[in-house]
C-alpha cells in the first residue's frame, strides 16, 4: 500500500512512469527512482498529504493562486455550489471590473495583458470557508514578440559569438564588452543584424577558474569579468590606478594575458579586480548629486534585494574562499553563512559595508556597458541588435540557490538521458526548479528570470527549451541513466513568455536540439518561439543534406554551436580525434561507426554542394592571403577543406528559409579547435579558446569581408 501510494504522489507530481528512449522505445523507469525524485521535491510537504492537494481539483470550492489565461480567452471557474460571490478584478494598469456570480465565475474577455489581482467575496458568511479568496490572474498574448523586420518577410544574419574568445588591441586577456560594442558597429556596416552571445551570467569573482557560462552562480545579474576595465571613467581619471597600470609588472601580465592561446581567468580576474578595486575610490569621492551617484543608487534601488544578496554572496565568498579554498559555495560555508538572513550574515554585511558596495558597483558598471552596447546596436539600425542566452539551470552552490532556497531542489540535478552518442546519459550538475513551488510562487521566479535576461536585447535564446515541457531528473550522487522526466506547466510558462517578449520586445529562440517530444513542437511554433536548426543535423531520410528551401522560416539556421565541432573541425574528423585522445570513446566499435558516418556525411554534403552549383562563384575573388586555400569548384568527401568548401556551406546555409541564420567567426577564420566539449570537465579547456586573431584584424581581412558580402546578398535574395 505504501509503494501504491507513492506511486501515485509520484504521478500526481509530473513524475512520469516511462519516456520514449533515443532509439524510439518506450522505457519504464524504476518505481524505487521515482520514489527518490518526490523526496528530493521536499516531501515533507506532499508524502502523507492527499495527492490532491499536489493540484486544486476542478471542482474545489476555492481559488487557485495563480490562474494563466489567453487574452480573449473565454473562462470559467467553479465556485462552491451554494454560495453566491461579488468579484472584483484589479489590473495592474489601476483599472477595476466587478459583477456577481453564483456557483462558477466567467472571466470577462476584454481583459488587458498582464497580472492582475482577482478577489472573490462571499455574500453570505454563515459558513465557515466563506471568507474572502484572492488570486494572481495572469493574461497573455498568443504570441511572443516579432521584430517588424522579420513580420515584413526580411532575411536576418548574424554572428554567434563567444564573448571571452575575442581577441581585440585594448582587451585585457579576455573579450569583453568594449569587444562587443566593436563587434556590432563591424557588423552593422556589413549589413549584420544581430550578434548572439554566449550567457552572460554572474560566475564567481573569487573563483574565476569555474568558467563554464552554463553553470554560473547566478542568471539574474552579470559576469563581471566582462567589464572593459579601460572605458571605465573611475579608472582613467584615478591617479593611483594609472599609477599601478603604468608599472612594468602590470603591462608584463597584461601582455601574457592578451598572447595567451587559452584565456587565462586567474590572471585576467587578478588584474581586473586589482584595477577596479583602485578605482572604485575614485567613484566614491563623487558627491551625492552627481549623475553617476544618482544613477548608481537608482540601480541599487530597482535591484533590491536580489541584487544586494547577489552582492552580500561575491563579498562574502571572496572573504571565505580567500581563507580556505575548500569553501567553493554556500553549502560547504561555515554554517553561520548558509542562511543570507542569518545573524552572522548581517554582521558581516555591518562590519564590511564597503566590500558589499563595491560588488554593487561592478554589477552596475557591467549593466550600464552591456546597456551602451544594444544602445549602439540600436544607433546602427539593427533588426535585433544584440541576443542574449539564457542557461538551463545553476550551479548548486551559487547565490541563486543561496537566495532562493524553496525554489531548488538540491537533492537531484539535471542534464539528458542516455543517447546514442551518450549511452550512459549527461549529468549536468544543476539542482532543478521544483515546478510546485513555482506554480505555489505564482511563477514570480520564472518572470523575474526573464525580466533579467530580456534587459538590453532584442533576441533571447532559450538553452534546452524543452525545459519548458519536461526536465531530466537525477537523484543525488547517481549516474545519469537513473533518472526521468519530470512534468513542468508548459501552457502556463509558454503564455507568461509571450508576455514578457511582448512586454520587452524581445524575439524568443528556443535551443530544440536532442530528444524533442512531439507534443511541444507545436506549442512552440504556435507561441511564436523560433526554432534552431543546425546545419550538420538537417538531412533527410535517405541521409540527403535538406534543401534551403525545405528549412522552416520560423527558425534560426546554423552551421554549428559551441558545443558542436568548427566546420573545419568536423570536415577533417578533428572531434572525433579529440574525443578518442581523451577517452571520450572507449568503444572501439562505436568510434568506427561513428567515422563510418562521418564519411557518409561529407559524402552527402559534397553530393549536396556540387548539385547545386554552390562551388563554383566568386572563388577568383579570395584573397589568396588567407589561410584558407582555394579548391576546384568540385569537390570530394576524401579532400581537406578548403575555401571551396568553406564558402560553399556558408551560401547553402545562407539560402534557408529560416528567418535568422548565425554564423561563427571561428569559421569565418577557418579554425579547428572546439570551443568545448561536452561531456568532459578537465579533459579538455572548455571555454576558454580565443579565436585565432583580433577584431581589428578580422574586419579588415579581405576573404572574411568578400564572404559576408557573400552572405549578406545571399539573404537579401531570400526575402
Amino acid at each position: 500500500m505504501e509503494n501504491k501510494r507513492l506511486d501515485d504522489l509520484a504521478t500526481e507530481a509530473g513524475i512520469a512512469s516511462e519516456y520514449i528512449n533515443a532509439y524510439g522505445k518506450p522505457q519504464a523507469i524504476p518505481a524505487e527512482i521515482r520514489h527518490r525524485i518526490l523526496e528530493a521535491m521536499n516531501t515533507e510537504k506532499l508524502v502523507g498529504r492527499p495527492v490532491s492537494h499536489l493540484h486544486a481539483s476542478a471542482h474545489a470550492p476555492s481559488l487557485p493562486n495563480v490562474k494563466v489565461i489567453m487574452q480573449g480567452q473565454i473562462v470559467t471557474l467553479p465556485l462552491h455550489e451554494t454560495n453566491s460571490y461579488q468579484w472584483q478584478i484589479h489590473t495592474e494598469q489601476g483599472e477595476i471590473f466587478h459583477d456577481h456570480c453564483q456557483n462558477k465565475l466567467t472571466l470577462p474577455t476584454d481583459l488587458p495583458l498582464g497580472y492582475h489581482t482577482l478577489t472573490l467575496i462571499p455574500e453570505a458568511k454563515q459558513e465557515a470557508d466563506s471568507q474572502q479568496q484572492s488570486m494572481q490572474l495572469i493574461v497573455a498574448p498568443e504570441r511572443c514578440y516579432e521584430p517588424q523586420a522579420l513580420t515584413h518577410g526580411e532575411k536576418l544574419w548574424g554572428a554567434c559569438v563567444q564573448l571571452y574568445t575575442l581577441r581585440s588591441e585594448n582587451n585585457w586577456g579576455i573579450g569583453d564588452f568594449g569587444d562587443l560594442r566593436c563587434m556590432l558597429q563591424e557588423l552593422a556596416q556589413r549589413g549584420g543584424a544581430f550578434v548572439g552571445l554566449n550567457p552572460l551570467h554572474a560566475i564567481y569573482p573569487a573563483m574565476p577558474e569555474n568558467a563554464s557560462p552554463y553553470s554560473p552562480s547566478s542568471r539574474h545579474w552579470l559576469n563581471i569579468i566582462y567589464i572593459a576595465v579601460h572605458k571605465v571613467e573611475d579608472f582613467t581619471c584615478s591617479a593611483e590606478a594609472q599609477k599601478w597600470w603604468q608599472l612594468p609588472e602590470t603591462q608584463l601580465k597584461l601582455q601574457h594575458a592578451r598572447q595567451a592561446e587559452w584565456v587565462d581567468y586567474p590572471t585576467v580576474m587578478t588584474l581586473k579586480m586589482s584595477a577596479l578595486r583602485l578605482a572604485y575610490p575614485q567613484f566614491k569621492l563623487r558627491s551625492d548629486n552627481d549623475s553617476q551617484q544618482i544613477a548608481f543608487q537608482q540601480f541599487v534601488t530597482k535591484g533590491g534585494k536580489n541584487l544586494y544578496f547577489q552582492a552580500i554572496y561575491d563579498a562574502l565568498h571572496h572573504k571565505l574562499y580567500g581563507e580556505n579554498i575548500t569553501y567553493w559555495g554556500w553549502p560547504v560555508w561555515p554554517e553561520q553563512y548558509r542562511e543570507p538572513e542569518s545573524d552572522a550574515v548581517k554582521a558581516f554585511c555591518h562590519s564590511h559595508p564597503q566590500e558589499v558596495e563595491f560588488f554593487l558597483w561592478l554589477q552596475w558598471i557591467a549593466d550600464i556597458q552591456l546597456t551602451e552596447c544594444f544602445t549602439t546596436s540600436q544607433t546602427n539600425h539593427m533588426p535585433i541588435g544584440i541576443y542574449r542566452d539564457l542557461a538551463v539551470g545553476v550551479a548548486p552552490g551559487g547565490s541563486e540557490t543561496w537566495c532562493n532556497r524553496n525554489i531548488y531542489c538540491t537533492k537531484a540535478s539535471i542534464g539528458a538521458p542516455p543517447d546514442i552518442l551518450g549511452p550512459r546519459g549527461q549529468n549536468w550538475g544543476l539542482p532543478p526548479m521544483n515546478p510546485h513551488v513555482l506554480k505555489t510562487q505564482a511563477y514570480q521566479p520564472f518572470i523575474e528570470l526573464l525580466r533579467s535576461n530580456m534587459r538590453h536585447c532584442g533576441a533571447l535564446r532559450i538553452d534546452h527549451v524543452m525545459s519548458l515541457l519536461r526536465l531530466w531528473w537525477i537523484p543525488q550522487g547517481e549516474t545519469a541513466d537513473k533518472g526521468v522526466y519530470v512534468h513542468y506547466p508548459v501552457d502556463d510558462l509558454l503564455a507568461i513568455l509571450a508576455l514578457e517578449s511582448q512586454r520587452n520586445h524581445c524575439l524568443v529562440i528556443g535551443e530544440d536540439l536532442g530528444i524533442v517530444p512531439e507534443e511541444i513542437v507545436d506549442k512552440l511554433r504556435d507561441r511564436g518561439v523560433y526554432s534552431y536548426k543546425v546545419f550538420y543535423f538537417e538531412r533527410n531520410e535517405r541521409g540527403e543534406y535538406r534543401s534551403p528551401d525545405e528549412y522552416p522560416v520560423q527558425a534560426m539556421a546554423t552551421i554549428t554551436t559551441h558545443d558542436l565541432p568548427t566546420l573545419r573541425g568536423f570536415w577533417q574528423n578533428r572531434d572525433l580525434a579529440l574525443g578518442k585522445a581523451i577517452g571520450l570513446y572507449p568503444d572501439k566499435a562505436l568510434l568506427a561507426e561513428l567515422y563510418t558516418e562521418r564519411k557518409l556525411c561529407k559524402q552527402a554534403l559534397s553530393a549536396s554542394l556540387n548539385r547545386r552549383s554552390y562551388l563554383s562563384e566568386e572563388l577568383t575573388m579570395m584573397d589568396t592571403s588567407s589561410s584558407l586555400q582555394q579548391a576546384a569548384p568540385l569537390i570530394q568527401a576524401e579532400q581537406p577543406m578548403s575555401a571551396a568548401i568553406n564558402q560553399g556551406v556558408h551560401r547553402y546555409i545562407a539560402h534557408s528559409a529560416c528567418a535568422l541564420l548565425g554564423l561563427q567567426p571561428e569559421d569565418w577564420l577557418d579554425m579547428e579547435q572546439p570551443v568545448n566539449i561536452p561531456g568532459t570537465t578537465t579533459e579538455y579547456p572548455n571555454w576558454r579558446r580565443k579565436l585565432t586573431t583580433t577584431l581589428e584584424a578580422m574586419f579588415t581581412d579581405a576573404y572574411i569581408n568578400q564572404l559576408l558580402r557573400t552572405v549578406g546578398e545571399r539573404r537579401k535574395q531570400g526575402s
